[in-house]
């Protein structure tokens, strides 16, 4: 297997003189099987913005307070809660709850889509902002289907700083589309479906090339449930690899 620690370890950065402490994110790579591979969406980042400007990215970001109060139909899979508990602070179900339902509403913010079931009416006291919208929508986000598959904290002093939990969902699970979300005034100026090889030739951040690569071998060994979930973070200069 691709020693991706290497990579990591040598790709060029800029680093400040403090240090932040990194903040709970979640992002999602959304899959389409359909085809004879595999795809995955992947987005633009604006050239604008000062992080990881032009860059493509999966839909995500941080984690908000109303990611703990949104309503939700099925359950996250024992498996995935039990890892997402693994070398948390205060790691608690709630929270590994939120964490995907962060998923959801940024993909839903930056994408329009919106993934869960539309059969059972619409969400009631959803949090006010985009779980408010999403709601009107007459949509349910479902945790049940969600897969977490991999974890990744920014390294020490980099301006911005995020333990980020990467989860993975079937393109068949949209429930629902917004058009005209992404544009040039957008976050994502452009969305593609790319599959794994063309995906890797894309401009890319250096650990979502490495996670797409993790994923790819994921689902190449059959995507079971008890298959690890990698963890990289960094360790006296150099970054480590584990498996929750």
């Amino acid at each position: 297997m691709t020693d991706h620690t290497v990579t990591l370890t040598q790709a060029e950065r800029a680093r400040v003189a403090v240090n932040l402490r990194p903040k709970d994110a979640a992002t999602m790579l959304i899959i389409d099987r359909n085809g004879a591979r595999p795809k995955v969406l992947m987005g633009k980042r604006h050239d604008s913005h000062k992080f990881m400007p032009g860059k493509y990215v999966f839909p995500g970001g941080r984690l908000d307070d109303g990611d703990r109060r949104m309503v939700a139909t099925g359950a996250l899979p024992q498996i995935c809660e039990d890892r997402l508990l693994k070398r948390a602070v205060r790691p608690s179900a709630s929270k590994a709850r939120a964490l995907a339902l962060a998923a959801v509403r940024e993909t839903f913010e930056e994408t329009g889509l919106l993934f869960g079931s539309d059969e059972f009416g619409v969400p009631e006291l959803a949090p006010e902002g985009s779980w408010s919208e999403f709601a009107g929508h007459g949509v349910f986000p479902d945790l049940s289907a969600i897969t977490f598959v991999a974890r990744a904290i920014t390294p020490p002093r980099r301006p911005k700083r995020f333990d980020t939990r990467f989860f993975t969902i079937d393109a068949s699970a949209l429930a629902k589309k917004i058009d005209g979300v992404t544009g040039p005034d957008s976050e994502l100026t452009d969305l593609v479906w790319v599959d794994f090889d063309e995906a890797k030739a894309l401009d890319l951040p250096s650990i979502t090339k490495v996670i797409i690569q993790e994923v790819e071998a994921r689902i190449a060994a059959g995507f079971a449930p008890y298959l690890p979930v990698p963890f990289y973070w960094e360790k006296r200069g150099s970054f480590v690899r584990e498996e929750l």
